[in-house]
């Protein structure tokens, strides 16, 4: 589903995009890292036990006019409509998250990714990885490390399965594994209703937020608030409960409907 001219233009505002956009890997990737610097990744609905639309509409209210973020099925599903807006022409991934686990960890398939088709070959584009996000696009080559606007990031291929790997201090650390296989929206559904509602998802239980703009990156997980720049020490805090609305607020730039709620919910964390 195509956007109009109208919602077109009220995302670029809200990523800070100047200039026309094009289908081309110049706008492609100045998209992707202005995106999640300023639409933050969270999981305030889930946490509350609201339920996630995944449509234009919803996409539109919620993160664009409503200064909310999301989790990769609206941030990706939002990427997804702007770019068939402006005639790019991609094919929605779905990916195991393997971030902070073993590297044979059996998880569900509940990251929403695309694969973008360029003149010179395809590239994968993800704005919705939280606190690891790529804000760069990474050619579909195996072993080459790759510069981003913040670290180094790389893909490894093994009999037709992709591994994205971030380089933190020297260190290869896998974020997810992944086929090339269309995802189709039934897939994005039955992804998006587990990681909403299950008990097994940390989404319902655990509070998360972060924002990646230029040379740094935030986020927040339940009371522990961290902010890094590459190659320096990342700089921790642990937050009294009623500290977090200030800093979604003041850091992330979240617009809070229901503060009182979400002040109580949050207590129960500690």
């Amino acid at each position: 589903m195509s956007l109009s001219a109208a919602d077109l233009q009220a995302y670029l505002i809200r990523i800070g995009f100047e200039g026309e956009a094009r289908a081309d890997r110049e706008t492609l990737a100045r998209i992707v890292a202005l995106h999640p610097g300023v639409i933050p990744f969270e999981n305030l609905n889930p946490f509350l036990g609201i339920p996630v639309e995944l449509t234009a509409d919803a996409f539109m209210a919620k993160l664009v006019h409503g200064g909310r973020g999301g989790y990769c099925f609206e941030q990706n599903g939002l990427l997804a409509h702007v770019l068939e807006t402006l005639g790019f022409k991609f094919t929605p991934l779905a990916a195991r998250v393997l971030w902070m686990q073993d590297e044979d960890a059996e998880t569900p398939r509940t990251h929403k990714l695309l694969m973008v088709d360029l003149p010179d070959g395809p590239v994968l584009a993800d704005v919705g990885f939280g606190g690891a996000v790529c804000t760069g696009l990474l050619r579909l080559e195996s072993g080459v490390p790759q510069e981003t606007p913040h670290e180094r990031f790389r893909l490894l291929e093994k009999d037709g399965e992709w591994r994205q790997q971030i380089e933190i201090r020297g260190e290869w650390r896998t974020t997810y594994r992944f086929t090339l296989e269309q995802a189709l929206a039934i897939d994005d559904a039955l992804g998006n209703w587990w990681t909403s509602t299950s008990p097994a998802s940390h989404f319902t239980f655990s509070l998360v937020a972060a924002r990646s703009p230029a040379g740094r990156r935030l986020a927040l997980r339940n009371l522990d608030y961290t902010t890094h720049q590459p190659g320096e020490d990342t700089q921790r805090r642990r937050l009294a409960p009623d500290e977090v609305c200030a800093v979604l607020e003041s850091d992330f730039g979240l617009r809070l409907a229901d503060r009182d709620n979400l002040t109580a919910k949050i207590r129960t964390l500690a």
